[in-house]
């Protein structure tokens, strides 16, 4: 039992040993809060929705936030805050595997606090860190009802003040936006309305206490407070002031940057608890006088759901190093960060729906986590923009990460107690096409005996060749739907390499990484027949398409001994009463 369960987070036996002590205190110390409560109040609070009070007193008590989320340039040199974006992963698995209305408690102050911690306004950030030790939660107040995340088009309006030199009053409504109802701190983005373009851009902290703030409702119906809040001639000072102009703009896209690399380790902690459940009840229900879990295809549907949550892990925890490794002369992260927003989201989409077509009803179940986890993992990959747009943002780089890579000094793992300062300097958010990679080959070539990496390289260089010989054209490239067939192709390779580079750092059983490979051998060719049925593909590409099909390396004997580890969590972990 121990070698399956060793990958999946396990409260019973949990014991985060790789970071420094009050890091483990507060991490052990938040998982206790939650198995002290017991599942019956967790599912209890979820469905009457009730605010999340409790949760925030003990986050504050704790100092949890503050501790996580305020940067050492702002801890007045208490050296347990930093920023961390490796304990920050797994605080949000933790978050994941007890209720996604946590998480989301926590994730919109992450994006609350982004605009401030990159901003030059001492005042702001001297507040917020004061509002963090309070206990107090942040907001982000970007997207509108009319626009979504357009921030071009933003109606939220600042008039310059007369009666305060470099103040406004600012007028308009904001839609989506989460703690807006308790947030001691809102970042709020407008415009200028005596400054025409980008110049006019603003970003300025506001305060949902404030009598000209205005509360119009929850818009979702959860514990979760997603709000639209309305600004009536709000005052804002100078002190106020986050970012002008152009930097504003970067502010709201880095400050996405941080905050969408969070939904990864949130479904992976979705997906860990749902599977404890469902292998669980599957292998103690009996069917046509049989045990379910003989049923080839149910064996078959747990393996697949096991490895990939397998491979969302090794992904999400290489994906941490670049970003905490990363630089102005190395933006691999930029690449890496929308992955894991919509690739490792959708692969936990698939686990739970592999899992749910095996428990059928029981995931139906009022006393059941399955019954939360199957609705709550559908909106990862939906929210910091869609899957669609992230696909979008991958295909930018392409043709550097395929076709063209240079040198770069290798990436360690990264899970030293060091504030990741980087994050909140990241710059002008723009010149992708410029960000260059180190050769993905590598990681392929450390596992070119392993049968099925080895299949699937065969279609990662086929991708390549497809890239130097029947790439769309101008006129395709108009063709959105064509060119997001083209973006899974080519971010199941990218999700393979860092699985690779991972599973080496940490030794991981070739055995385990073959059977995660056969899935992507798999996923890789209905994606290429899915690239075959597009209505613009070209005769070229079509027959690429077909070409590129492979089928997995097949060794009955390794898929059982598999499936013995999946079978092995049955009873593994059961959250208390």
């Amino acid at each position: 039992m121990a070698e399956s369960t060793s990958l999946l987070f396990n409260p019973r036996t949990y014991d985060p040993a790789h970071f420094d002590p009050e890091t483990r205190r507060l991490l052990r110390a938040t998982v206790d809060w939650f198995e002290a409560r017991g599942k019956r109040r967790l599912i209890q609070d979820y469905r009457s929705r009730v605010w999340l009070a409790d949760f925030l007193e003990f986050a504050a008590k704790e100092e949890l936030f503050a501790t996580f989320l305020t940067p050492a340039s702002a801890a007045a040199g208490d050296g347990d805050r930093r920023w961390d974006t490796a304990r920050i992963a797994a605080l949000n698995e933790i978050f994941g595997f007890y209720g996604l209305d946590y998480w989301y408690a926590w994730q919109v102050t992450v994006l609350g606090l982004g605009p401030v911690w990159q901003s030059d306004n001492a005042d702001a950030r001297e507040r917020a860190a004061g509002l963090l030790a309070q206990g107090e939660v942040f907001a982000f107040g970007l997207s509108e009802r009319t626009h979504g995340a357009d921030i071009y088009s933003t109606d939220m309006l600042l008039e310059p003040d007369a009666d305060v030199p470099g103040g406004f009053r600012a007028t308009g409504s904001k839609y989506y936006i989460g703690n807006g109802n308790a947030a001691g701190l809102v970042s709020v983005f407008g415009r200028r309305t005596d400054v025409e373009g980008p110049d006019g851009y603003v970003f300025f902290a506001a305060d949902s206490r404030h009598p000209a703030y205005h509360l119009r409702k929850n818009v979702v119906d959860s514990s979760k407070f997603v709000s639209e809040f309305h600004l009536e001639d709000y005052p804002v000072a100078p002190a106020d002031v986050l970012h002008t102009g152009r930097a504003a703009f970067d502010a709201a896209l880095n400050t996405v940057n941080v905050g969408k690399f969070n939904l990864c380790t949130a479904s992976i902690g979705i997906c860990e608890h749902a599977m404890y459940e469902a292998v669980t009840h599957a292998t103690n229900r009996i069917l046509y006088g049989r045990p379910v879990t003989a049923f080839p295809h149910v064996r078959r549907e747990l393996t697949d759901a096991y490895v990939r949550l397998v491979g969302m892990k090794l992904f999400s925890d290489r994906a941490v190093d670049y970003f905490r490794s990363a630089g102005p002369d190395d933006r691999r992260y930029l690449l890496f960060n929308p992955m894991t927003k919509m690739k490792v989201t959708t692969e936990g989409e698939k686990v739970i729906d592999l899992m749910w077509d095996v428990i059928a009803a029981k995931g139906f179940e009022k006393d059941t986590y399955f019954a939360q986890a199957a609705v709550e993992i559908r909106g990862l990959p939906k929210l910091e923009g869609t899957v669609h747009v992230n696909l979008a943002l991958i295909l930018k780089f392409l043709r550097n990460h395929l076709l063209d890579p240079v040198d770069h000094p290798s990436v360690p793992t990264r899970l030293d107690a060091a504030d990741d300062a980087f994050l909140f300097r990241q710059g002008p958010a723009r010149g992708l096409g410029s960000v260059r990679f180190h050769d993905w080959r590598t990681a392929f070539d450390a596992y070119a005996e392993v049968p099925n990496v080895a299949r699937f390289r065969e279609q990662a260089d086929a991708l390549c060749a497809f890239v130097e010989t029947s790439a769309p054209d101008e006129e395709q490239s108009r063709d959105l739907d064509l060119l997001l067939a083209v973006g899974q192709l080519f971010a199941l390779v990218v999700h393979g390499q860092l699985i690779l580079e991972q599973a080496r750092l940490t030794d991981l059983d070739e055995e385990l990484l073959d059977e995660l490979f056969a899935v992507l051998v798999r996923d890789f060719s209905a994606h290429a027949v899915e690239l075959h049925g597009k209505d613009s593909a070209t005769e070229a590409q079509q027959e690429w398409a077909l070409g590129a099909v492979r089928r997995p390396v097949v060794d009955t004997a390794r898929s059982t001994r598999i499936w013995e580890r999946v079978e092995a969590l049955s009873g593994a972990y059961e959250m208390a009463p």
